[in-house]
């Protein structure tokens, strides 16, 4: 959201300027970085007022499919680094229930750290005196944006230039304004407490359909750690949609995009030339160099005085940023692998995805994991159809891959599929699928993330990030 503001901003001195006389503005983040690449924050509040406070009417809650919520909770936190030459972008989610340390609360879920510093700094103005309900908000909401930064701050090891927050109305609008989100899910999906109701694959969401999409986890395999994948799926398809021309270059959704902002989206932008050269260094951003990443998950059922949480070690997740945002060849970045020798064996490569046809909940991802723990790339992971039989898909070029793969379950039958792209294997599990035994069956405990597995204990491999150059399929 905050990346297709920003390129929006820079468009035209006149829009540019509309745009900042009925935005809601904030200063909470204090950047200062030494590298000259951009952080920016995004958050995605569970918010039941507009941008500047004022609460949404019952008719627009009901059809959002929002209830009554009086705590001040963040559904969406991403960090999006972008380098100094703008060509290129990459985005960390923040699962809402990443057990992390809160400056001045303790260790805590990080979806609690705005409502948390909002409430410390409203008790304080009490008790000074301040009694004004609009001066409290104002000074809460202040208070709860800033422990949230300093919070991911913290656990990053990077600092913030920017700080966007879009409320439940502005992911309707918003999407409405830019004529749609392109989006595809691997299977059809019913949720009553979200509103979602997606038949599967490709389609065009907007409005409160947008917002069921992102903010759907009841039904989901994994819960919460799917929706992140979605959101990250859902920004890569928005931006793919902004960076293509059709918004930019037409005035009239331009400036319904304006407009639809000024309503739901609070933004600390700094200096005005600040911001215009910063939408200047974006011109040339290509969707394909947007990509989205989650934090490493140390456990994903960490027992907490808050409830069940994601254990995270920040020293990981500061070592995943730096490895993800230097350059190549910088003190600290990952360093190339070298070439193989001719006497090496060949590698098998290709992307693996791996689709449930049983009633046996999460058997997909224990096939994941043991693929994973083989070294194998695996990417979808999800449901599909009840089928009786089990069988592993392989495009061209994939036969090589697949027959691994089915080396490593058991010699399931193999064949080939023609709808797949080149290198892509799929292995569907039916009901008569009879997991191997023996040193090739991996013991459980790895969590997947957006496509690999993250090994507890032990170095996480690569992860296959979300990229805005297509539309990936998810759950």
């Amino acid at each position: 959201m905050s990346l297709v503001i920003l390129l929006v901003t820079g468009y035209g001195w006149s829009n540019y300027r509309h745009l900042l006389n009925g935005l809601a503005t904030s200063d909470v983040a204090e950047g200062g970085g030494a590298d000259g690449a951009i952080d920016i924050l995004l958050v995605g509040m569970d918010s039941r007022t507009d941008a500047h406070g004022n609460p949404l009417p019952e008719d627009v809650l009901r059809e959002l499919h929002a209830g009554s919520n009086e705590a001040a909770l963040t559904d969406t936190v991403i960090m999006l680094h972008i380098p100094n030459d703008g060509t290129s972008a990459v985005g960390f989610s923040f699962p809402r229930d990443s057990y992390v340390s809160i400056p001045g609360q303790g260790n805590h879920k990080i979806n609690s750290a705005y409502g948390r510093g909002k409430g410390t700094e409203i008790l304080s103005q009490q008790k000074s005196g301040v009694s004004d309900p609009a001066a409290l908000d104002r000074a809460g909401n202040e208070a709860g944006r800033k422990t949230l930064l300093r919070t991911v701050e913290n656990l990053t090891g990077s600092s913030i230039d920017h700080y966007a927050e879009v409320n439940l109305l502005g992911f309707a609008k918003i999407t409405e304004a830019v004529g749609g989100v392109p989006v595809c899910l691997n299977s059809a999906t019913s949720d009553s407490f979200s509103g979602a109701d997606f038949q599967a694959g490709q389609q065009t969401i907007a409005g409160p359909d947008a917002l069921a999409f992102v903010r759907q986890r009841h039904g989901l395999p994994r819960g919460d750690l799917d929706r992140v994948v979605r959101q990250q799926a859902f920004l890569a398809g928005l931006a793919q949609t902004a960076l293509s021309g059709g918004v930019l270059a037409n005035p009239a959704k331009l400036r319904e995009l304006i407009n639809s902002v000024q309503d739901s989206v609070v933004l600390d932008l700094g200096d005005d030339s600040d911001v215009l050269s910063f939408a200047e260094r974006l011109r040339g951003l290509a969707g394909g160099a947007i990509k989205f990443n989650t934090i490493p998950i140390e456990d994903a059922a960490y027992d907490t005085p808050d409830g069940e949480a994601l254990k995270v070690n920040p020293s990981d997740v500061k070592a995943a940023v730096r490895s993800a945002t230097l350059p190549p060849g910088a003190a600290g970045s990952p360093t190339p692998e070298p070439p193989p020798t001719s006497n090496a064996e060949e590698p098998v490569s290709a992307r693996v995805d791996v689709l449930n046809g049983t009633r046996t909940s999460g058997l997909a991802s224990r096939v994941q994991d043991q693929l994973s723990a083989e070294g194998l790339e695996v990417g979808t992971v999800g449901n599909t159809s009840k089928r009786s039989s089990s069988v592993i898909r392989y495009g061209p070029g994939g036969e090589a891959a697949a027959q691994e793969v089915a080396s490593q379950l058991g010699g399931m039958q193999t064949e080939s599929n023609t709808s797949l792209s080149s290198g892509r294997v799929q292995v569907i599990i039916g009901s008569d699928y009879d997991p191997p035994v023996g040193p090739r069956f991996a013991p459980g405990g790895a969590l997947a993330l957006d496509g690999t597995a993250r090994q507890q204990g032990s170095e996480a491999p690569a992860q296959n990030p979300i990229s805005a150059a297509g539309i990936p399929c998810v759950n």
